[in-house]
């Protein structure tokens, strides 16, 4: 009975916690329901609604990648200047202008500054600040649950938004358009979702405005409220900002030039660059599977519901177990199987659909189509089982070694460096979008395009030959990179 109960504690240690974490969460559901129905539908917008081609758009993605990334580094100092309340409503407020002229324009000279890449710097100004907030909000004892918490809400937010992405395409067309009541804008499809993901945001910037308080923080003493102090207190705004960017890149600089000199930095980088492989598949999954699923599923194809929704639901439902099951095996050796899995279902797509044209007329096939999907299809393309098979191993792969990607940073770092080895364990997260931006549009016209004769598989197969050189990488340095981990005998 104690065992039971000290299993039960760990889930009820949130019990007494402080207000402003369940802000956090509520705050972060909405934020990723108002970006997951965003990031599938930017790359169909650019092409369908300004009328750039497959590479422009790609390119276009790179552009908005990198801003986001480099702004992403600079959220630390702005945080520290203003306090976590400020630097949430301003990211909040930066994000609903943006997504305001998103939905409400296509004029490319307002739209794609004051529109996509100043909604680069409004996400930037969120996620960063929200896992600082998870930290100040939380006691020693409630640390793991919370952020645990904050991951699985995380992924409720994006099978939400995958579910609205095509409930609002099967809804409208995938090319139709709204009349907005009272001010009648005519809005398409795709901006549809931007207008949606725009009134989601508003919740967010009211409850963090009404309900979350300045200088809360949790201790294992209890809450304490303190004072928050500017950083730089009397000076103008335009003075104070420049101040902030260049500490920033000062800070940064002397952190990078200090880490450089060690040898367990150089392994860490080549760390880094071969978890890339693997990355590239997620955001592949974002920039070039909805075109690639419109244009081989048809117009309509539930293509949110495939990875979107599927995706977080398996992760949420894994992740858990998992952890469970594999306490005592190191964490490199997690991240080597679980990219060997990620990376062998990439595979999968690129096999000839008719190899599953047996199982698609079976009864996998219809639990697929018509009992999960509800399409009532007399035919289904076997393309649905062998996406469906594939996104489920991905998801598998993904359980078992994104979680413990942040543990090997924390193995590898020296003592007292671990913030900043964490710092730049984002680089992949960099690395793989702008890859993906640069190539995903390419792939597409070469072997997706809209009309004429297209080869998808072949595509596919490259994605997945880029993929593979994670576990293969990791597999050929093992000896150099793994190192020693806390009460794990490998």
């Amino acid at each position: 009975m104690t065992q039971i109960a000290a299993f039960v504690s760990k889930f009820t240690v949130l019990r007494g916690a402080t207000r402003e974490l369940w802000i956090i969460y509520l705050t972060k559901v909405l934020e990723i329901l108002a970006y997951g129905m965003m990031s599938s539908t930017v790359i169909l917008w650019l092409s369908s609604d300004l009328g750039y081609s497959d590479t422009q758009a790609g390119y276009m993605i790179a552009v908005w990648s990198t801003i986001l990334s480099l702004v992403t580094m600079m959220v630390g100092s702005l945080t520290d200047a203003v306090g976590i309340r400020k630097a949430f409503l301003l990211g909040f407020g930066v994000c609903i202008a943006s997504r305001a002229v998103m939905a409400f324009t296509t004029a490319k000279w307002i739209v794609l500054p004051l529109g996509l890449l100043l909604l680069a710097v409004g996400l930037a100004l969120m996620v960063p600040v929200m896992t600082a907030a998870l930290k100040r909000y939380s006691t020693t004892a409630q640390r793991s649950m919370a952020f645990s918490m904050f991951y699985v809400l995380m992924n409720v937010g994006f099978a939400i938004a995958g579910w609205a992405f095509d409930f609002v395409r099967n809804t409208m067309g995938e090319y139709g358009t709204y009349t907005l009541p009272v001010i009648g804008t005519q809005l398409s499809t795709y901006r549809v979702l931007f207008f949606l993901s725009f009134l989601f945001t508003i919740p967010g910037f009211l409850i963090t405005y009404f309900s979350l308080r300045e200088g809360v923080e949790a201790t294992d003493e209890g809450v304490k409220i303190s004072k928050v102090e500017s950083k730089y207190a009397g000076e103008p705004t335009m003075k104070a900002l420049s101040l902030m960017v260049s500490d920033t890149l000062r800070e940064t600089t002397r952190i990078f030039m200090h880490v450089w000199r060690q040898p367990a930095f150089h392994r860490f980088l080549i760390f880094l660059a071969l978890v890339v492989g693997v990355k590239l598949v997620f955001y592949h999954m974002h920039y070039t599977f909805p075109k690639y699923g419109i244009r081989e599923l048809g117009e309509g194809a539930p293509i949110g519901r495939l990875f979107g929704m599927l995706n977080p639901v398996l992760i949420v439902l894994l992740v858990p177990f998992v952890g469970a099951l594999t306490q005592k095996i190191s964490a490199y050796r997690m991240i080597t199987v679980g990219t060997l899995v990620s990376s062998l279902s990439v595979f999968i797509m690129a096999m000839p659909p008719e190899f599953f044209a047996g199982l698609a007329k079976g009864p996998l096939g219809h639990l697929i189509t018509n009992t999960w999907l509800g399409m009532n299809l007399i035919e289904v393309n076997p393309l649905y089982v062998s996406i469906t098979i594939a996104v489920t191993f991905f998801s598998i792969g993904e359980a078992i070694w994104s979680p413990r990607l942040y543990e090997y940073t924390a193995a590898i770092a020296p003592k007292g460096q671990e913030g900043s080895y964490m710092a730049l364990s984002t680089l992949p997260y960099f690395l793989a979008k702008f890859v993906v931006g640069m190539l995903s549009g390419a792939l597409l016209q070469k072997y997706c395009p809209p009309t004429g004769e297209r080869n998808s598989e072949m595509m596919w197969f490259l994605i997945a030959l880029m993929a593979a050189v994670s576990p293969a990488g990791l597999l050929i340095f093992r000896k150099y990179l793994q190192v020693k981990e806390e009460g794990r005998q490998e």
